[in-house]
């Protein structure tokens, strides 16, 4: 509804102003014929074509009132405009004559109309100037000067009034208008998006403090119970909390409030894994092969609770306890929005027969799940030590752009 007001208000303003040029060109076309008769004395077609313009040209918007076709109106007195022009600048010196100058104010008024209609007024015109410039070689004896040499000088005075009062006071004035009114647009607009994204960063800065409080609930939950095993299973939910809150904490931190760059992120969360599993002293190391890699949040929260998984599978089972190990990440991007993700580990591994679709383990089943939620697929690698996947998937952000395009 809002677009169709605002294009509705372009017409209106685009109709206002190819009114008001009608009527001010038809009104000075009269004066000019006017004055050519006297004092300029000025007998031959010139006047008559000045005269036949302010004429023709009325009859032209009285039709408008009627099939309120607006383009129709424009090109009709474009093609006026463009006639006695050249009609007047032919008989009025050529390339020398003053008047020539009204063939840019067309160009100008064909651009209003539609931005085809203006270049098609411009190559036109170009080519019409210098079919002009060329004419004095070709030798047409019916083409002459119709002003008399005492006339010239005031006939170029009323040419350039003619030519700076149509530009000025028409152009100028609506140009300098619908300047002023998209700049009080665009600051609106600026206004508006730095009203949207302080908005959208207090949401993700509030949606992080409720994880994290979230986070310590779990905490103070496992320090309550005696059961390690549940303590265990508190600490793993606790983990993959804290791995949303790590997004939603980067959205609001950085410029860029709509995309994460991923690899910080990885980094961020996989030492804080080795911290919270292995301990500050821990040997395993993280090793990361990520490109530029920017992904929206509909993407890199699933990813990252994978990747949370991933890691915490091989801290968990792939290193025995005190024995050095390595944990690889690598991200990166093959075609358009689809991705591959390696994650392994140079640990101990688990046996080849191990089904990530029917295996029981909660992790394993997550992997599998989240993989499939990003539209992808999990490939165990057995070529190398340890544990390694292989996730091809999709930045599903990307996906609901194109739908809703």
């Amino acid at each position: 509804m809002k677009n169709l007001t605002t294009n509705q208000s372009r017409v209106n303003d685009k109709t206002r102003l190819l009114l008001k040029f009608n009527y001010t060109s038809s009104l000075l076309s009269l004066l000019f014929g006017f004055f050519c008769f006297y004092p300029m004395g000025i007998t031959k077609i010139i006047p008559h074509v000045f005269i036949g313009y302010f004429v023709l040209n009325l009859i032209n918007v009285m039709a408008f009132k009627n099939h309120k076709n607006l383009i129709r109106m424009a090109l009709i007195t474009s093609g006026l405009s463009l006639v006695s022009t050249l009609v007047i600048t032919l008989f009025s010196g050529g390339i020398n004559s003053p008047f020539i100058f009204v063939l840019a104010i067309i160009v100008l008024a064909g651009y209003i109309s539609t931005s085809v209609f203006g270049k098609i007024y411009f190559n036109v015109i170009v080519i019409l100037i210098l079919g002009i410039y060329c004419l004095p070689y070709a030798n047409f004896k019916f083409i002459y000067n119709a002003i008399p040499n005492t006339s010239e000088a005031l006939f170029s005075l009323l040419s350039i009034l003619f030519s700076v009062y149509l530009l000025g006071a028409i152009f100028g004035r609506n140009l300098l208008k619908a300047h002023h009114k998209l700049y009080k647009s665009k600051a609106e607009i600026e206004q508006r998006i730095n009203e949207k994204e302080t908005l959208l960063r207090e949401v993700h800065h509030r949606v992080k403090n409720n994880l994290q409080t979230v986070s310590s609930l779990l905490s103070l939950q496992a320090r309550n119970t005696k059961s390690k095993q549940f303590r265990k299973l508190i600490k793993s939910s606790q983990n993959r909390v804290i791995s949303m809150a790590m997004i939603h904490e980067m959205l609001y931190m950085h410029d860029n409030i709509s995309k994460i760059e991923y690899k910080s992120y990885v980094k961020e969360l996989g030492n804080y894994l080795i911290r919270s599993l292995k301990g500050s002293d821990s040997q395993v190391q993280l090793h990361l092969d990520i490109t530029n890699v920017e992904l929206g949040i509909d993407t890199a929260v699933p990813l990252g609770l994978l990747i949370n998984e991933a890691i915490t599978n091989s801290l968990k089972y792939g290193f025995e306890e005190g024995v050095p190990g390595q944990i690889f990440v690598s991200l990166k991007q093959e075609e358009a929005n689809n991705y591959v993700l390696t994650i392994g580990d140079n640990g101990i591994g688990f046996q080849e027969d191990v089904d990530l679709t029917t295996n029981k383990s909660l992790g394993l089943k997550l992997i599998h799940k989240l993989a499939r939620q990003l539209a992808g697929s999990v490939i165990k690698d057995t070529s190398k030590k340890g544990t390694h996947y292989v996730i091809k998937f999709k930045d599903i952000s990307q996906q609901f752009k194109t739908v809703a395009a």
